[in-house]
């Protein structure tokens, strides 16, 4: 009888390691904060499962990169150096920011460059994130794991009594999956077999018994998420991807799509020693959103499709010190745009092309019946301008529309007013697909009230990387026509460089003071770029620290011809 006791007792302690070596405790990135932020892109490898480590791409660190926090009013300066084996840009997805800093096919960061990109924040306190943006690399890059958080705090937010414990009640969640294949290494495919949470396989987390907050970001290529929970609960919505909503919306079931963010209150008061998982309920999914189809072989097939799957593991454990233990019944007062006060509509097109060649079949996505170019611009926006966008979409499929520089209110989806965990500010709208010969119609109204530049455009596109990287993409310019060039100036000779040779710092001194730098890039002698440098803030000079003594020249771009002169110094 003592032996079978034993036996039962050493049979349930190896149960329930099992049980607990199911999961795998989920990672939370580390943080950044302040004014002045380094980056550095790189090729790494990272343990995702037992076995091979994989090749991985990360920011900073082996896979994924810090959540960087910005204060808004402040103005925040970005060191970005790629020392990838590829040319690739990074993306500040959601943030207001002039076009040449904005990260988009236009910025490419060659490597072994640096890129120093800077802003004022006058973004609303919420959740955003960067990413890679080379245009028909997107999805591969995004695939290595590239990528990261951006918090926004203002005063709006932080006098309000929400979780911000980072990483203890405000719990950064990254949604993503990955095919991984028998080596451990990535697959580049729309769809993986494998739910990733904050890059981690199986994720488990403990989280105190109070309210907690969930930032929820959809990184996945193609794959959408219909967020709930395992007891069916109640989650509160607090944010949409650009703010604070009026109030917290109160929900069983929310779809994220790809690009998209919210966070959400869970009250998990009183519930210590509790589990309950975060689930992804898919198998509710329409056949035509991104991972509500079920493929059972090709480019599309995965293990994952129309399934319902775990998405995060939560352990309730004690109350922190000074617990949130209740829901805020009012957030903000958002003050929304006006159609009234709409300018122009502009009407977008989405269709289903026959037009062979993509990635992975035979039919590819276009906006306004053709595919992305580079040099082609769609539309010349007046600085100031109110619009609205009207986008009807042809296609079957549904579509995560994103549109870089502004945020935006929705106006309609197929003629009714937007849910209420939408109704605030986004730079993500979902385009339903058409149903039968019915075209979906949606609507959203933005103003473009900054960041008029001739030369470098925004971007607008289908946040599905595939998608994106096939062309389904256009781009617009800012415009300010009360803006003339009164007088063309000659920049030969225009300005000097001191001291020259120079060994920490270089300053440029215009001959004309009317001239100002558009952008500079710094050339060594084979003609690399090593340092990119948008609107330089020439009164602090250029920092020529870090690189090695030698020849190099400064290309600088005047901001108002926009001419190009080059001259030379030496790096002591």
């Amino acid at each position: 009888m003592k032996k079978n006791k034993i036996l039962l007792c050493c049979l349930l302690t190896i149960f329930g390691i099992q049980l607990n070596a199911q999961y795998n405790n989920m990672w939370i990135p580390d943080t950044l904060s302040g004014t002045n932020f380094n980056l550095t892109i790189k090729d790494t490898f990272a343990q995702i499962r037992p076995g091979n480590q994989t090749i991985t791409g990360g920011i900073n660190g082996k896979f994924w990169g810090p959540t960087l926090f910005f204060n808004k009013g402040e103005t925040v300066h970005l060191n970005v150096k790629n020392k990838l084996n590829d040319s690739t840009t990074i993306h500040w997805h959601g943030m207001h920011l002039p076009a040449v800093m904005d990260g988009g096919p236009h910025q490419v960061i060659p490597s072994g460059t640096t890129w120093q990109p800077y802003w004022k924040v006058t973004n609303n306190a919420a959740t955003y994130w960067y990413h890679p943006h080379l245009h028909e690399m997107t999805m591969e890059h995004i695939s290595k794991g590239i990528g990261g958080l951006i918090i926004v705090r203002d005063n709006i937010e932080s006098a309000l009594p929400l979780p911000r414990k980072y990483g203890v009640d405000d719990i950064p969640v990254v949604l993503t999956d990955r095919d991984i294949n028998s080596s451990n290494q990535f697959v580049v495919v729309p769809y993986g077999d494998s739910m990733l949470t904050n890059m981690t396989l199986r994720a488990q987390y403990s989280v105190p018994a109070q309210v907690i907050r969930l930032r929820l970001l959809n990184a996945a290529i193609e794959r959408s998420f219909n967020i709930g929970f395992s007891d069916n609960r109640t989650f509160y919505i607090i944010t949409s991807d650009g703010g604070l909503l009026n109030a917290p919306v109160a929900l069983t079931k929310y779809i994220l799509h790809a690009g998209e963010r919210i966070e959400i209150l869970v009250n998990c008061t009183g519930q210590s020693g509790t589990k309950v998982d975060l689930k992804a309920y898919n198998s509710q999914l329409g056949n035509f959103i991104a991972g509500g189809e079920n493929f059972t072989n090709g480019p599309f097939a995965n293990a994952l499709g129309k399934k319902d799957f775990n998405i995060l593991h939560l352990n309730i454990g004690a109350q922190t010190s000074s617990p949130i233990t209740s829901i805020p019944s009012t957030l903000t007062a958002n003050v929304l745009l006006s159609s009234a006060n709409a300018a122009i509509t502009r009407k977008l097109v989405i269709n289903d092309s026959a037009i062979s060649g993509g990635q992975f079949g035979p039919n590819l996505f276009v906006i306004n019946h053709h595919l992305f170019k580079l040099n082609y611009n769609d539309y010349n926006v007046p600085l100031n301008n109110t619009e609205i966008w009207e986008i009807t979409s042809n296609s079957v499929f549904g579509h995560p529309f994103h549109i870089h520089d502004v945020e935006f209110n929705i106006i309609s989806v197929n003629g009714a007013s937007p849910v209420a965990a939408q109704a605030g500010w986004k730079d993500v709208v979902f385009i339903p697909g058409k149903t039968g010969n019915t075209s979906a119609v949606v609507k959203f109204i933005a103003k473009f009230d900054d960041f008029a530049d001739p030369l470098h455009p925004f971007m607008f596109h289908c946040h599905i990387s595939l998608h994106e990287d096939e062309g389904m993409m256009g781009q617009f310019i800012v415009t300010d026509n009360s803006s003339k060039i009164n007088q063309i100036i000659n920049l030969s000779n225009g300005f000097s460089l001191y001291p020259n040779p120079a060994n920490n710092r270089l300053y440029i001194k215009f001959n004309n003071l009317n001239n100002k730098a558009y952008y500079i890039n710094v050339v060594n002698t084979v003609g690399k770029t090593v340092l990119m440098l948008p609107k330089p803030e020439l009164h602090n000079g250029i920092d020529i620290s870090g690189l090695s003594s030698g020849v190099y020249f400064i290309q600088l771009t005047d901001e108002k011809t926009k001419q190009v002169i080059t001259q030379k110094f030496i790096k002591e």
